[in-house]
This record gives structure tokens, C-alpha cells and sequence, in this order.
């Protein structure tokens, strides 16, 4: 065995008899990772780091492993409070004594912190079924606040660009292409990685829109619900990652997503679901349900390649380990694993056909407008088609009419739709999803909506803005003092309220949700984002579940 290695197992030792400690001892327990070796005694906790070279890390030296445990302690403060106590010091006298802090030279370093009751995690709350709706919001909060006030700069900036992110993604596919066949499925790994470069490729402005929205930060690096703590103080997240800042600098969204993913993994995606949307609410990131299966795609497939990694170790000190218990545990998750990234792979390259339907100065356009913006997809208007098709009657001055007359005949209004829905089945044939704001009133047009949605094999989302009359009135009289591309007015609401068709036809499941637009607009919307991004989910898992596998 190297020296180092006797060495720092000599230190261990000492951690293990409760006379080695400068107070009171519940009880010892070690528990070991790969880089670390942790001494819960009761009250406290030690964690040294072991003297191991892992390319990412290299702990090898005293003086590296000191440094990193001072690193982590000045990390963690930014999510705790009360926690990460100190660094102490493990020294030897001229006796060959050890002690903590004492007299003689330092061979050791090591961690002190508060031993938090395993109870409070946020992993074990799950497991009892005991994580509430308050306790998601309070963290997404949490969450935003620290993202928002997160460190950045322009070398952090760098690791949210499309260069860096494309390398990271594609070396997982990479890293486990060996184990296609007898480890992983084959068609879904090529599945998921078509889709990850697909989605690279095709949404440059996503990740351009990310950098510009100054959304890349230094942040945890491992977000996981094990290092998630609600005590009677607050939330504290320990474990960020210390020893390789890359692993931290990114999207918050990357972030957010290994929490996703690991709450995903523990049947909690309804509980992750609420904590996203108190996050997006909180830091006004609307984008970030754009991002969000792209990364959690990213994080399942880090989770395949350390299963395969460790498959492969196992293997290699043991012979022909495949069927030991441990090879299987390690085979059983890395296809868990790759099930989770292929869902999130189904459900990132799905396209949508938005529907935004209803009255005039219901707030159907403002909506459907801040939806296509935030998710850098295409919007196609009723108004702006009909001012296309009909440019030169409105060049003339001649366009506005009666309700009813002159552009707003039935026949002129079938040359809208057409035109709305055929935009609509371009975009979607090319596998893009797409906003469509019209008024929708009659049924016919919404059949063909979704007869659209389930020829191309998109989700539908059917949104149907309402307000009061008494609203209604006040937006459309508004419209009198300032520009508009609606030509509807207040004299023509009574005729829109008697030809709208109530939307009481049996819509498929999960694709018709009300949107009551008064209130203020901001709230408005990101209830909305949280509501449509979850029946997009619910689409997709359910057509998943039928074995009616998306188009990639």
C-alpha cells in the first residue's frame, strides 16, 4: 500500500476512538466515498478528503487536501447557515501522538461541521411521503435567491456557451458507447443521443438567450435531495461541489435539473414540478422550462456513465463480475438511468401546437406572445395573417368594416384559418413547436386543431383566456387611444359574445386549461407557464406509458 495511503488510514484510526475528540461522542460511524471519509460522532461531523487523483481532482497532497477542505467550508456558507463550523487540523507531536488542533506538524485536514438529523433531508421526507407543497415552494424560493445573487463573471460565463455545453453532453454518449448491447439498451441510447444533438444544433438562440438573460452562475454542482435539509432554522444545502469549479459554473437551469432529476428518479415529479414552479415565479425565468429536460436529460446520463464506470471497475478487479450482486445493482441503474434520460429526451423533442384561444381583449395575444418569446418558439396571429393576405385593402384604408363585413366575411375568415393552420403544419412537420393566437370561436376551427396536433404527433395545449365582461370593455375601449393589430372594439364586443362557441367539446386529456387573465399579468403568466409545461409532461409520459413511443 502507498505510504500516503498508510498514512492517512493511520489518521482514520485515530478518528475512530472517541477519546480523539475535544468533546463528547453519541457514537462513530465512517462512511466512505470516493474521495472522502466522513465520522459522523453525534453532534459533529469530520470530513477529510482522501489522497486520491482522479484527473477532475487531485488530492494527493497534504497541502492540496487542506486547501479544498478550507474551499469547501467557504462554498457551503453561501447555502447554510450554522453549519460548516471550521476547518481543524489533525497534528502529530514529537511522541507520534495525534490530536485535533493540538501541538506539533499538521498531517491531516478535515472538515468540522453540525451532523444534521437524516430525517429532515429532503430525500427521506419523500421516502415518507412527508414533503408538503409549502416546503416545495419555500425551497424553489430559496433556490431562486441564491441563483440570483450567485457570483458571476466572465470565465463562469464561458461555461454556459453552446461550445462547452455540446462537449460536456456528447462526451456521456461517448463514455458509454462501450456498454451498448450487454449494459444498455442500444436503440434508446442512440435515441437520446440523436436528441441531444438534434436539440444542440437546432436551438442555438436557447442557449444564446440563457447567456443574454445572464442565467450562468456559480452554483451547487450537485443538487441532489440527500444534501437538502429543512430544519427549524430553514433550508440549508450542503455538499457543493469544491474541488473542481467547473462542476459548479453553468445554468442554474443545469443546476435545478439534477434536483429534478433526482426527485424524478424518487417518484416525486408532482413535488419537483412545484419547486420549479416557485423557482421560475421567484427569479422571473420563464425559459428555464425550456432548458429543464435537456439537462435533466444531461444529469440521468452522467448517473449511466458513473454505473457503467463503476460496472467496468468491478469487472476489471474482479474478473467476470457481471453477475454478482453489486454488478447488478450498478447494471439495474445505469437502465433506470437511461429510461429517465429517454423520457426527458421524448419530452424536450416533442413539439407542441399552442392553441391561445378566446375573446377579444381576453388577453389571449399578450400571453401567447410572452409564451413564444420565453421559449424562442414560432407565433403565428389570426391578425397579423389576415393583414398579410390582405395587404393591400389595408393599405387602402378599406380593411376596417361592420362586424361581419369587408375582411370579416365567413369566406375571409376560412382564408385566415387556412392560412394560421398551414403555417401551423409546416412548423410542426419539422418536428417545431408553435404558438397560435386566434379567437377560435367556432368549433370547427378548434376539430382542426387538434386533428393537426395528432396527424403530426405533437402535444396539444389548448388555453382558453377568459376575463369578466366588465374587463372585456375597459381593454377594448383602450384600444381607442393606442395603436393595435386587433381591429376589434368595444361596439363590436356584443356580436363576439353571441357567435363564441363555448369550448365544451371533449378535447383530449390533458390539453384544455382556462386561463383566467385578470389579476396582475406577471402572476398570470407564470401560473400559466407552470400549468402548460406540466400537461406537456403528462402528454408525453402518458403516450409513453401506452408504448406509443414519440417521433424523434
Amino acid at each position: 500500500m502507498d505510504e500516503t495511503v498508510t498514512a492517512f488510514e493511520t489518521v482514520c484510526r485515530a478518528f475512530t476512538d472517541p477519546r480523539f475528540y475535544p468533546h463528547v461522542v453519541g457514537g462513530i460511524e465512517r462512511i466512505d466515498t470516493h474521495i472522502s471519509a466522513v465520522f459522523l460522532t453525534g453532534q459533529w461531523v469530520y470530513k477529510l478528503k482522501k489522497p486520491v487523483n482522479f484527473g477532475f481532482l487531485d488530492f494527493t497532497e497534504l497541502q492540496s487536501r487542506c486547501f479544498f477542505c478550507r474551499r469547501e467550508v467557504l462554498l457551503n456558507r453561501r447555502f447554510t447557515q450554522g453549519i460548516y463550523e471550521k476547518v481543524v487540523t489533525v497534528r502529530r507531536d514529537r511522541s507520534g501522538v495525534l490530536s485535533l488542533d493540538g501541538p506539533g506538524d499538521v498531517v491531516e485536514c478535515a472538515v468540522l461541521m453540525k451532523q444534521l438529523p437524516s430525517a429532515r433531508s429532503l430525500q427521506a421526507l419523500v421516502a415518507s411521503g412527508t414533503l408538503d407543497e409549502a416546503g416545495c415552494r419555500a425551497l424553489g424560493e430559496r433556490l431562486a435567491a441564491f441563483y440570483n445573487q450567485a457570483e458571476r463573471n466572465e470565465e463562469i460565463r464561458h461555461f454556459g456557451t453552446l461550445s462547452v455545453i455540446g462537449r460536456n453532453v456528447m462526451e456521456n454518449f461517448a463514455q458509454t458507447e462501450p456498454f451498448l448491447g450487454f449494459v444498455l439498451d442500444r436503440e434508446k441510447w442512440h435515441l437520446v443521443r440523436n436528441v441531444n444533438e438534434a436539440f444542440l444544433e437546432g436551438h442555438k438562440a436557447l442557449f444564446e438567450g440563457r447567456l443574454t438573460d445572464d442565467r450562468i452562475c456559480d452554483g451547487h454542482g450537485d443538487l441532489r435531495t440527500d444534501h437538502v435539509y429543512f430544519l427549524d432554522d430553514g433550508i440549508h444545502i450542503i455538499d457543493a461541489i469544491e474541488f473542481n469549479d467547473r462542476f459548479r459554473f453553468g445554468d442554474a437551469a443545469a443546476d435545478l435539473a439534477f434536483l429534478h432529476m433526482d426527485l424524478d428518479a424518487q417518484g416525486a415529479f408532482a413535488q419537483s414540478l412545484s419547486i420549479l414552479d416557485a423557482y421560475v415565479h421567484s427569479a422571473r425565468d420563464p425559459s428555464l422550462y425550456r432548458m429543464i429536460d435537456f439537462y435533466a436529460c444531461y444529469r440521468a446520463m452522467v448517473r449511466v456513465k458513473v454505473s457503467c464506470l463503476r460496472l467496468q471497475e468491478l469487472m476489471e478487479t474482479e474478473g467476470d463480475a457481471l453477475n454478482g450482486e453489486e454488478s447488478q445493482r450498478h447494471r439495474t441503474q445505469a437502465a433506470r438511468y437511461l429510461d429517465l434520460a429517454y423520457t426527458y429526451a421524448a419530452t424536450m423533442t416533442r413539439p407542441t401546437l399552442y392553441v391561445f384561444c378566446g375573446l377579444p381583449a381576453s388577453g389571449k395575444s399578450h400571453h401567447a406572445e410572452r409564451l413564444a418569446e420565453a421559449f424562442r418558439i414560432a407565433l403565428v396571429q389570426s391578425d397579423a395573417v389576415r393583414r398579410e393576405l390582405f395587404a393591400a385593402s389595408f393599405a387602402m384604408g378599406s380593411a376596417k368594416t361592420a362586424y361581419g363585413d369587408g375582411l370579416y366575411r365567413k369566406e375571409k375568415r376560412r382564408l385566415v384559418y387556412g392560412r394560421l393552420l398551414n403555417q401551423a403544419h409546416d412548423l410542426l412537420k419539422a418536428r417545431r413547436s408553435v404558438v397560435l393566437d386566434a379567437t377560435f370561436a367556432e368549433k370547427k376551427w378548434r376539430a382542426e386543431a387538434v386533428r393537426l396536433a395528432h396527424d403530426q404527433d405533437a402535444s396539444l395545449i389548448i388555453v382558453e383566456c377568459r376575463c369578466s365582461r366588465e374587463t372585456l370593455q375597459k381593454r377594448l375601449a383602450a384600444r381607442a387611444e393606442r395603436p393595435s393589430l386587433s381591429d376589434a372594439r368595444l361596439d363590436h364586443l356584443e356580436h363576439f359574445l353571441a357567435d363564441f362557441e363555448p369550448l365544451d367539446e371533449p378535447f383530449p386529456a390533458a390539453s384544455h386549461v382556462v386561463c383566467h387573465t385578470e389579476g396582475d399579468p406577471q402572476d398570470v403568466f407564470f401560473r400559466l407557464l407552470a400549468r402548460l409545461y406540466a400537461m406537456h409532461c403528462d402528454q408525453v409520459r402518458q403516450s409513453l406509458q401506452q408504448n406509443r413511443v414519440a417521433r424523434f
